[in-house]
């Protein structure tokens, strides 16, 4: 039966789902999709489900945060039967290898979010990471293809987006951190605690260090490219 934030019912998801943070993102996938059709829009957070390459797939936006992605993700696990997510969203760069377009495979995010930061508490800092599985497809299938590059390694899940902190900026580039989100460190707390799967592919629409950006238009074609590659994960891993 529905839960308080999807009003979906048992069954109209598929146990693949690719969740962007935008609504209107989650419906420009899911026009991609074979027979895609709603099936949940409560506060406008839109959900579909259709099929690719004779796959079924859903698609469900999660809005901006550790705590609204956790919310989501929790509900899908427990309640719908889902057993992987992807997040599909973007990031800005940290490392300075890192060129606008590129796409990070999120193998790890540290984080300043205290909802998954002191979940474990007794003086454990807990360690968010993917499935390996599903990394190590998405890295795969990004390899050898022309356009952008594609990356493996940390990010930084933060629940501040206006941050100016440069010398711990600069500590963990030190330490190898590829670029600054605010989701896959909820995900990956989730998908652990509800003994499910997760990744996070980002695209980097823009840096830390410097002032250069994606164009909204840029920002949709690349953004499809990571799509792509979720679903090939999905399909091969």
């Amino acid at each position: 039966m529905p839960t308080p934030h999807i009003s979906a019912q048992p069954g109209d998801f598929a146990p693949d789902v690719l969740m962007p943070g935008d609504p209107r993102r989650a419906t420009r996938i899911a026009e991609t999709l074979d027979d895609a059709r709603l099936v949940t829009e409560v506060r406008g957070v839109l959900g579909y489900t259709g099929t690719w390459q004779g796959r079924p797939v859903s698609v469900m936006a999660s809005g901006m945060g550790v705590p609204s992605i956790s919310i989501y993700a929790t509900e899908l696990y427990r309640f719908y039967g889902v057993q992987r997510i992807i997040r599909i969203g973007t990031a800005g760069a940290m490392a300075r290898h890192l060129q606008l377009g590129d796409v990070v495979v999120a193998t790890g995010a540290h984080t300043d979010s205290a909802v998954s930061a002191n979940r474990i508490g007794g003086g454990i800092h807990y360690a968010h990471v993917p499935d390996f599985g599903l990394a190590a497809a998405a890295y795969a299938a990004g390899q050898g293809t022309e356009g952008a590059q594609v990356h493996a390694g940390p990010v930084l899940t933060s629940d501040v987006f206006y941050a100016d902190r440069p010398q711990i900026t600069q500590a963990l580039v030190d330490h190898g951190t590829l670029a600054v989100e605010m989701e896959a460190a909820g995900l990956y707390a989730v998908a652990d605690r509800e003994r499910a799967k997760a990744l996070a592919l980002v695209s980097i629409s823009d840096f830390t260090f410097q002032q250069a950006e994606l164009s909204a238009d840029e920002r949709e074609r690349l953004f499809d490219r990571a799509v792509h590659l979720g679903l090939t994960a999905f399909a091969t891993a």
